[in-house]
């Protein structure tokens, strides 16, 4: 009499008889760093980890995937905050890494384009892009580790969104594997191409819950020739945008990144890292980051110093760096902060954005509530101004219990969530939907979107085995 196979034995041999042995493994020990993403917080070990070295072999995958009903999760470089890449689905997945698909297939400074594979390190592909005298402008902390692919499921923002926009405004072109293995080639290059649907954006900020993405096609900038970053300190946050709306119109389109950072984040960066001072003579109640670039016979540095020095009061004092190590020194407080503020601890993550313009009053708004119903909590408040991201984050006391931890990250959430509605904002600005803002995306998506969006993850993945349960509530079966 033969044993009965469970679903999950019958999978792993199906995949065992499609795939290479060499790109999968089942090895408790090596696909332990496949079961956690960059927030520490989501764990959950994978059935089985491929890392499949070609588009051929994903669509091979695939389609075992589909006959065999296999649920799917890609991952890039795991350093996404909502869960999205973790395993999850409740028989469990099997993890589709794409590290081994990293090359950069062509870098064209003419057509200011290049094509890399999904798995390429984001930074890597930048330094690709500047060897030929080319700027990949997108640009943030886990640039070291994050991989391509993902920053497009993800529609990854940064720092440089308000001069080049979010990843969705970089990608000219895309090659998908489909959840029945099928391929699809829109790889292309062209600026201009208004034939039809314009496919490749369904896919982009989608989390791979409609197919995985095995390559790029991306704009490139020519590579500035100078850049100026400057450090001000300011009495508020009106001041703050004040001066955003001013630089916006004098410093024009050479402003790439305006960085808002409440007195609370230089301290936390100041105390966690030994060299790091105080960046001026001192403390300000907010201060700004701000980065201009450009290239050709531009006399930056002269337009820097003149806007800075004529803000009618609004600058208290600043710092402009005077080389590329102190412009890294100024950057590197923004950094520290950053990877300290829940002192190695959890903490809750917000990423909101609301209308430019509210932006004052929703961080008066939203400190004044949680401070009233959490005193206890420490607050750490930043963000990019020029696209109305603001990360709102929630630090509990040290020793805190756990439970009682959860219950404080609710409340500061909802709290956070609600002034955020009353400003016509968004409670994901740049790291998704995944799992764990799911719950607060359905209750604020009207009927028709949830229809429509259900109709999409319909068409492309009708079995639904492509990271089942994140954005979409799983499908009752």
């Amino acid at each position: 009499m033969h044993a009965v196979l469970s679903p999950q034995e019958l999978a792993l041999t199906a995949l065992r008889a499609t795939l290479p042995a060499e790109i999968l493994t089942q090895d408790d020990t090596e696909i332990e760093r496949y079961s956690r993403d960059g927030t520490g917080d989501h764990y959950a070990r994978p059935l089985a980890v491929v890392r499949p070295r070609s588009v051929e072999e994903v669509s091979v995958l695939m389609r075992c995937c589909h006959e065999h009903r296999i649920h799917v999760v890609p991952q890039g470089g795991l350093t996404g905050l909502v869960g999205a890449a973790v395993p999850s689905f409740p028989g469990g997945e099997v993890v589709v890494s794409l590290e081994r698909m990293n090359t950069v297939r062509s870098v064209n400074p003419i057509d200011f384009t290049m094509v890399v594979e999904a798995g390429c390190i984001l930074e890597e592909a930048k330094r690709a892009a500047e060897e030929l005298d080319c700027l990949l402008p997108i640009t943030f902390g886990a640039q070291g580790s994050c991989r391509l692919g993902g920053n497009v499921a993800t529609n990854a923002g940064g720092f440089n969104v308000l001069r080049y926009g979010m990843t969705r405004d970089l990608v000219l072109g895309l090659e998908v594997v489909l959840a029945d293995g099928r391929v699809w080639n829109g790889l292309r290059t062209l600026r201009k191409d208004n034939r039809g649907y314009d496919l490749k954006q369904l896919f982009i900020g989608s989390e791979g819950t409609l197919g995985i993405v095995t390559a790029v096609a991306l704009k490139l900038f020519p590579r500035p020739t100078q850049v100026e970053t400057a450090l001000v300190g300011l009495a508020s946050v009106e001041d703050a945008m004040a001066l955003y709306a001013r630089a916006r119109r004098e410093c024009s389109d050479l402003l790439s990144a305006f960085e808002l950072l409440l007195r609370g984040c230089i301290e936390i960066a100041i105390d966690a890292q030994v060299g790091l001072e105080d960046p001026l003579s001192q403390p300000y109640p907010v201060y700004v980051l701000l980065e201009t670039a450009a290239g050709g016979r531009v006399d930056l540095r002269a337009l820097v110093e003149d806007f800075l020095g004529h803000t009618d009061g609004l600058v208290l004092d600043g710092v402009i760096a005077s080389n590329r190590a102190q412009a890294a020194r100024l950057w590197r407080l923004r950094e520290v902060m950053v990877e300290t503020q829940g002192r190695g601890g959890r903490y809750l993550r917000t990423d909101v954005s609301v209308p430019i313009s509210s932006i004052a009053s929703f961080v008066a708004q939203s400190l004044a509530a949680l401070a009233e119903a959490h005193p206890e909590a420490r607050v750490v408040t930043y963000g990019h101004v020029g696209d109305g991201n603001i990360h709102m984050n929630v630090v509990p006391p040290l020793g805190m219990p756990p439970e009682t931890m959860d219950d404080l990250f609710h409340a500061a959430e909802d709290i956070i969530f609600d002034v955020i509605d009353r400003h016509g904002g968004s409670i994901s600005a740049e790291h998704g939907i995944g799992r764990v803002k799911q719950k607060a995306y359905l209750k604020r998506a009207d009927a028709l979107t949830l229809e429509l969006a259900s109709r999409i993850k319909d068409a492309f993945d009708p079995l639904h085995l492509l990271s089942e349960g994140r954005i979409l509530p799983l499908r009752d079966v």
